[in-house]
């Protein structure tokens, strides 16, 4: 066993302790996947990405992103995460552009300002709905039932995970929900979904367009503080509705209050109909691992 760089960091976070935090493994290409699966495990992060040389022409970097249970082809503050982490640690030029690949495919990252001000915004995989298993509609049923719903139909949608979207009536109820998890991770196993997000829109004089949260028990994650990918999924799911919020096609999306880490996604469609999610990151820990 040897030391290998290790940080912690924060996505989707304006100051430290805020947004999702993050496990990163800078010096990983010797190891396999039970060993990257049981150091994930072993953080109990939502997330821990390892990184890797890149395969494809094009890529400034690799990763491979772990939950404790199971790895991941995209998500999304692991994504911005690495893309941080890359130009920190000098593992890719700051040129303003890289280009990202993982199990998803290449996906490309613009780059705005430097340092603290950094903001990072990556192309997410397209979101494409999904029919509902058969079987599963009375556990869908089940969850829905005590929801206060909102007007669009609740929807299985994959972007690299697969996200049940459920619109609640407005920010205040999905600030107020208490989930039943049990239920959840009921219709989340019995649907190959990653978890279940839930979204309303806030007033008029709220800081941001939309309130989210997402919760993924069967993944032994009874909730995630702010998901990316999972913001993605939701901006696909309002464009295609024609309810885009916001102005000049970007808004912004409040998660994580609730778990006192008040998060911030911006969520941007570009001219051919893509979602970019976007965010800034504050390292927290930096040090090493043996493993």
């Amino acid at each position: 066993m040897r030391p290998r760089r290790y940080l912690q960091l924060d996505v989707f976070a304006d100051r430290p302790g805020a947004g999702n935090p993050l496990g990163v493994v800078l010096d990983a290409a010797d190891l396999d996947a039970a060993a990257m699966q049981a150091f994930a495990a072993w953080t109990r992060l939502s997330e821990t990405i390892f990184f890797l040389p890149p395969t494809s022409a094009g890529a400034d970097y690799r990763i491979r992103i772990f939950t404790p249970r199971q790895e991941l082809p995209f998500a999304g503050h692991p994504s911005i995460g690495a893309a941080w982490a890359a130009l920190e640690t000098g593992l890719a030029p700051d040129t303003g552009a890289l280009v990202q690949e993982c199990a998803a495919g290449l996906l490309p990252v613009r780059v705005e300002g430097r340092g603290a001000n950094r903001l990072l915004r990556l192309r997410a995989p397209d979101a494409v709905p999904q029919p509902v298993p058969e079987g599963t509609r009375d556990l869908l049923s089940h969850v829905l039932a005590p929801l206060p719903r909102g007007p669009m139909p609740a929807a299985l949608w994959n972007n690299g995970p697969r996200w049940w979207l459920v619109e609640l009536e407005d920010a205040a109820a999905v600030r107020a929900l208490a989930p039943d998890l049990a239920a959840i991770a009921s219709l989340t196993r019995a649907t190959d979904a990653i978890g279940l997000a839930v979204f309303g829109l806030a007033d008029a004089a709220a800081d941001h367009a939309i309130a989210v949260r997402a919760f993924c028990p069967a993944d032994d994650i009874p909730e995630d503080p702010v998901t990316g990918s999972a913001n993605a999924a939701i901006g696909a799911a309002l464009l295609a509705a024609g309810r885009f919020p916001g102005r000049e096609g970007r808004y912004m999306a409040s998660q994580g209050r609730e778990l006192g880490r008040d998060g911030r996604v911006t969520v941007e469609a570009d001219e051919a109909g893509a979602i970019w999610i976007g965010g800034r990151v504050q390292a927290v820990i930096a040090g090493s691992a043996t493993w």
